[in-house]
């Protein structure tokens, strides 16, 4: 795992090669955690097996506990499963190195960004100790439920008197190439189901059935067709899907007693999920008044949107990624959520890794170039952050 010339640095593309052969599919460990704690315990973290359920995950910190600069960083090591293995053109978890990429399972998410920033901080750590702590947090259950994973962490850290004055999530962000695209935000997320409920007939007697069909259908396309917002200064417009309609209903003469649907908002920083599941039962509440048929909803909440203003956490990154690419990173709220919906309630925080083109696909895929880039990139920021 360290380099050939015995300094005592950690090799990223080795410790990615090792974590991908780490089978730790959600919500299992793998030996990945255990892997990473004894490397950072050797350099000299104080570490933490927070594990809560079933979810196994890990708090590292070197230095003072508590201190008022204390760099944080967070990822995952648990990865979705590899899919029918026939079709990847290497084991999913055979970290094998062909054409200048490294193949496997977790390459691009997250086990790339998990290695880099872990060679980054305990080449830090031994080369020039900062004054403050350097803080490494990372969960087995970012890819699950994530009710036991990086939530756990800060509920533990914040029983422990643990702190981060800010910290930056590894989440693969970058777009076409390394450096490219940097996050300060995500999209809230909901979901919605609606079950519409009426009175079963004959379909040659519709007027002795209340058909709940076409009252469902009504909803979805008044939602569909809703425009939510023109988008705000760091958010493009919110959006709603409908993601299923069905009945069940396999006769053809039969007017169904019930139908369900469900659909999706990607919201930015205009709404909250309390504003707008206000607006969904209002629809449907509309719509059953005109139509007779009963429409419940039930909704969950992935996450809230949040926004990181432009400032100096975005500014040490991007001058950060600048110095060693030569690309100044775009500032995004694009894509789906992560777990920096929670750490937001925390501290400051940002995300910044790898392009994630081939994340979740047969044959996921990271050039092995851009691992040692993405470990200078973390060096440079936690140099800068600490000595700058």
């Amino acid at each position: 795992m360290t380099d050939p010339v015995g300094t005592g640095t950690i090799d990223p593309v080795a410790l990615t090669a090792a974590l991908i052969k780490c089978p730790s599919v959600t919500p299992f460990e793998g030996g990945a955690l255990s892997l990473l704690s004894g490397i950072l315990a050797d350099a000299g973290f104080a570490c933490h097996r927070v594990d809560r359920g079933q979810v196994p995950n890990l708090f590292a910190r070197f230095g003072p506990k508590g201190h008022a600069r204390s760099f944080g960083f967070n990822g995952h090591t648990d990865v979705v499963p590899p899919g029918d293995v026939k079709l990847w053109s290497h084991d999913p978890f055979g970290a094998v190195i062909s054409d200048g990429y490294m193949f496997g399972r977790g390459a691009t998410d997250m086990k790339s960004g998990v290695a880099a920033f872990v060679a980054a901080a305990v080449d830090m750590v031994r080369r020039a100790p900062p004054e403050g702590a350097i803080v490494i947090t990372i969960t087995g259950d970012e890819e699950g439920d994530a009710r036991d994973g990086t939530r756990a962490i800060l509920d533990w850290m914040r029983a422990e008197g643990e702190a981060m004055s800010c910290c930056l999530v590894g989440e693969p962000t970058s777009v076409e190439v390394i450096g490219d695209t940097m996050k300060i935000g995500r999209r809230g997320s909901m979901t919605a189901h609606f079950h519409a409920v009426g009175v079963q007939g004959h379909s040659a007697y519709p007027h002795r059935a209340r058909n709940p069909v076409p009252a469902l259908a009504e909803l979805v396309t008044r939602l569909a067709a809703a425009r939510l917002d023109d988008g705000t200064e760091h958010f493009d417009p919110s959006t709603l899907a409908v993601t299923t309609f069905d009945t069940g209903n396999p006769a053809s003469n039969v007017i169904p007693a019930e139908c369900r649907a469900t659909v999706n908002i990607r919201f930015n920083d205009a709404h909250s999920s309390a504003s707008l599941s206000n607006w969904l039962r209002a629809e449907a509440e509309a719509v059953a008044a005109t139509t007779g048929v009963t429409i419940s909803v039930d909704i969950s909440v992935s996450g809230e949107s949040f926004l990181t203003p432009p400032g100096p956490l975005s500014e040490l990154v991007a001058n950060a990624v600048e110095g060693e690419t030569g690309r100044r990173p775009a500032l995004s709220t694009s894509g789906g959520t992560s777990d920096a919906r929670f750490i937001k309630d925390h501290c400051p925080v940002v995300e910044f890794g790898l392009a994630g083109k081939t994340m979740h696909q047969v044959d996921e895929r990271v050039p092995v170039d851009e691992i040692r880039a993405l470990a200078a990139i973390y060096r440079r920021i936690l140099h800068d952050y600490f000595h700058g």
